[in-house]
């Protein structure tokens, strides 16, 4: 037998965990001296009240080795296959090989190269493989092979949690504010962030410009499913979803919400679009 599992930041909301039996280790969210289990213990709006309050910005942890090994052996499993946030975002991954190592079990660790959903399209990929019958290593080169293809982009609302993060000076922030430009991030083939565009003006320009970008791939995406995850913006990930279903026929367009995780480093109002080439 052999089980897919995941970690929270993969931002797969419960429906989806339960429609492909997924489990998934939490990874900490840190707010004082308090920590707490991602999607377990806390979620976003505490989150975000929580920033509100205390003017500072929560750190986030990952799972410890001890963890992820009692996580890999709870296993019904014989044979696991581990992908969760990528290896140069997190210290996650290296936890999760050094548990692997440990563990009663034969674990396959998968280095996403993304985070968010960028890690969700490539899991249910792994769920749906499995159920085609395919083996662990099967499933495994199929994954490594294919994950250059995952494109996942995201819009900034506020620069305040980047400049929080020590992601940007105290200046940047500032002219982001005065001028409302919000950075289009993504994640790169390397498994990077990097800034992809500026975007000054209206939170719904900056969303409109996603669609552009999705917009000049539109001949090599892969039509079975794409993502639209964020961070509390229903009405618009739903506005981006009509967008989305108007401009190609895709099989599945998925609505998630980001967990605290993902949310402590984007902050409130960040809407993404993930997407996979053929």
């Amino acid at each position: 037998m052999i089980e897919i599992v995941t970690d929270s930041t993969a931002d797969l909301n419960q429906p989806l965990m339960s429609r492909y039996g997924l489990r998934f280790i939490p990874l900490q969210v840190i707010i004082g001296e308090t920590s707490y289990k991602d999607l377990v213990e806390i979620d976003v709006p505490r989150l975000f009240q929580s920033v509100e309050e205390l003017g500072i910005l929560p750190k986030t942890s990952a799972p410890s080795v001890a963890d992820f090994t009692a996580f890999f052996n709870a296993s019904p499993a014989d044979e696991i296959i581990y992908m969760g946030i990528g290896a140069k975002l997190s210290a996650t991954y290296q936890s999760a090989i050094l548990a692997a190592e440990a563990s009663k079990k034969k674990v396959h660790v998968i280095d996403s190269a993304n985070l968010s959903t960028g890690i969700g399209i490539q899991v249910l990929k792994a769920c749906e493989l499995l159920e085609q019958g395919l083996g662990a290593e099967e499933i495994v080169q199929r994954l490594e092979n294919e994950k250059q293809n995952v494109r996942c982009y995201f819009v900034i609302d506020t620069m305040d949690y980047l400049y929080k993060g020590g992601r940007c000076t105290a200046m940047q922030a500032l002219v982001g504010s005065i001028l409302k430009i919000r950075p289009v991030i993504e994640v790169r083939q390397d498994g990077t962030l990097g800034v992809k565009d500026k975007v000054s003006g209206t939170r719904k320009k900056a969303q409109h410009r996603l669609v552009q970008i999705l917009k000049k791939d539109l001949a090599n995406v892969d039509l079975h499913r794409i993502f639209v995850t964020h961070t509390g913006t229903v009405e618009e990930a739903e506005a981006i979803k009509q967008e989305l279903l108007a401009l190609a026929p895709f099989e599945e367009v998925l609505i998630t919400n980001a967990g605290a995780v993902i949310a402590s480093h984007c902050g409130p109002d960040t809407l993404g679009i993930i997407y996979s080439l053929k």
